[in-house]
């Protein structure tokens, strides 16, 4: 009795199938979590095709400094964003915000007679800027860039160029030679006046939101109705003829 009944289990096709049954679905299982892996895999900013679209120009730079290694340069761009990508910028108060765009103004208009003064205080400028926005403090001015860099990808450059620049003129003037290409100067000056714009507007304001034209003004330095800009500043103007040679 107990042989044929242990026959019969064996012999059951039934069984066969469940087992079938189970193991495909196993297989199946295992398969949807591969594809969900890779799937998040491409879509985590932390990786390739994530990163170049989060960084941009950014990007190709980390790539140049790296040599061309873009596995060493996205490793470098990940660590930016593990440190700094859960930082939430802090909204500027009404008068703060007044005095940050009055500075900028008067070093707009310094740089007609002192190039490098105007500079140097844009450097300064957007780095208490940044500060007050609940950027690490410009005294740690790589760490600060960093975090720029995460969240204001697009203009984070002009920053850049501008400390370079008052670095060069340090060391240039501990050298002996104080003299800079001041077309150099004025580019940084511009560039830079992008990032400063993005920091002093509101929260919301942010890169994708931002029109091809207004972000052609913005480079430019000057609004798009060519008068005033949305905060009643004068457009800065000036052209490299009228700024004195340093």
């Amino acid at each position: 009795m107990r042989r044929r009944f242990e026959g019969g289990v064996r012999g059951n096709p039934a069984g066969m199938s469940t087992g079938l049954i189970i193991a495909l679905i196993v297989i199946v299982a295992a398969v949807l979590i591969v594809a969900a892996v890779l799937t998040l895999r491409g879509r985590n900013p932390q990786h390739g095709r994530g990163l170049k679209r989060r960084f941009g120009p950014e990007y190709d730079r980390a790539v140049a400094r790296h040599d061309g290694d873009e596995k060493a340069a996205e490793r470098e761009l990940a660590e930016r964003v593990e440190r700094h990508g859960s930082l939430r910028e802090q909204p500027l108060e009404p008068a703060q915000r007044q005095r940050y765009e009055e500075r900028w103004t008067a070093a707009q208009e310094r740089f007609v007679d002192s190039p490098r003064e105007a500079v140097a205080e844009a450097d300064r400028l957007i780095a208490e800027l940044a500060k007050d926005r609940g950027f690490p403090d410009g005294g740690q001015y790589e760490e600060q860039f960093a975090a720029l860099s995460v969240h204001h990808a697009h203009h984070v450059h002009g920053y850049r160029r501008v400390h370079t620049v008052v670095g060069a003129r340090v060391n240039a003037d501990r050298d002996g030679d104080g003299r800079v290409n001041t077309e150099e100067l004025r580019e940084a000056m511009v560039e830079a006046r992008a990032l400063f714009e993005d920091l002093v507007g509101p929260p919301q304001r942010r890169e994708e939101s931002r029109t091809p034209t207004d972000e052609s003004h913005v480079r430019a330095g000057q609004p798009r109705d060519g008068r005033e800009n949305s905060r009643g500043h004068l457009p800065w103007a000036f052209n490299r003829r009228h700024a004195k040679g340093s």
